[in-house]
């Protein structure tokens, strides 16, 4: 038994230690001259960098290409171009998207939005989206276009298709006092962005009265009676119903949207 032990503790010694050839002594680190060269190496890849994205031909602005995500209506790619006034032969880096976007929005009011991408090496998108009247104010011996935001961007001599004329009939009492001249006009605007597209293809006007007053004039004589701007989306949904219950019917009452009247025809 002794000698069994003897020779286990022989075996013992003889396996490899697991800390030989291991480098006990201080880390070394990179000396002074390889530090400079990587310094000098990054220093010469950023000038590199630089001078490719602002002073070499490789990077810089060739064309300049308009899209219409919604499509077009009234402007022009032309038009579009020349107001943004991206400069062609500019370096790609240095194109001031903000300054494009504000050009635009402030020389063609029709703009509603842009976006101005970087196509890298060297074009430039422009993606606009128009705005979209949803009422015409008549306005001298034209119409002004209000979008559904309630923005007024542009003048026509000729009502547009498919887009009613707001009447402001106001008379002077509570109403106009309590709620004024805009926000009345505002809730208006409301009621035309809510109708259906087939609705408001056939609505010729929308008359006021006051907060609580509108009323709807459809193609072939037929009136609407709103009511006021509230619950829009209810009264819309409850003039589509009875469009097609009573399709002979003359006058349409949604003011209470709940309990929807036709009556004449």
């Amino acid at each position: 038994m002794a000698g069994v032990r003897t020779d286990e503790r022989d075996a013992v010694r003889r396996l490899p230690d697991p800390a030989a050839g291991r480098r006990t002594g201080p880390l070394r680190l990179p000396g002074r001259r390889t530090l400079l060269l990587l310094a000098g190496a990054l220093l010469a890849a950023g000038a590199f960098g630089g001078w490719a994205l602002y002073f070499s031909d490789w990077l810089r602005i060739e064309k300049v290409s308009v899209g219409w995500p919604e499509g077009a209506r009234e402007l022009t790619d032309d038009q579009v171009l020349a107001a943004a006034a991206v400069p062609l032969g500019a370096p790609m880096a240095s194109l001031d998207k903000d300054a494009v976007s504000a050009r635009l929005r402030g020389e063609l009011p029709r703009v509603k939005s842009v976006q101005v991408v970087r196509a890298w090496p060297h074009g430039v998108g422009l993606k606009v989206i128009e705005r979209q009247p949803e009422v015409l104010l008549p306005a001298g011996s034209g119409y002004t276009e209000v979008d559904e935001e309630g923005v007024a961007f542009a003048e026509v001599v000729e009502p547009v298709a498919g887009v009613p004329v707001l009447r402001l009939e106001l008379e002077h009492n509570a109403s106009l006092r309590r709620f004024g001249e805009d926000r009345i006009r505002q809730e208006a605007v409301k009621v035309a962005a809510a109708l259906p597209e087939p609705v408001h293809r056939r609505t010729r006007a929308i008359r006021v009265g006051s907060y609580d007053s509108l009323t709807l004039e459809l193609t072939g004589g037929r009136t609407v009676l709103w009511g006021s701007g509230e619950e829009a989306a209810a009264k819309a949904a409850a003039l589509t119903a009875v469009l097609k219950a009573v399709p002979e019917a003359d006058h349409f009452d949604v003011s209470v949207p709940s309990a929807p009247a036709a009556s004449g025809g």
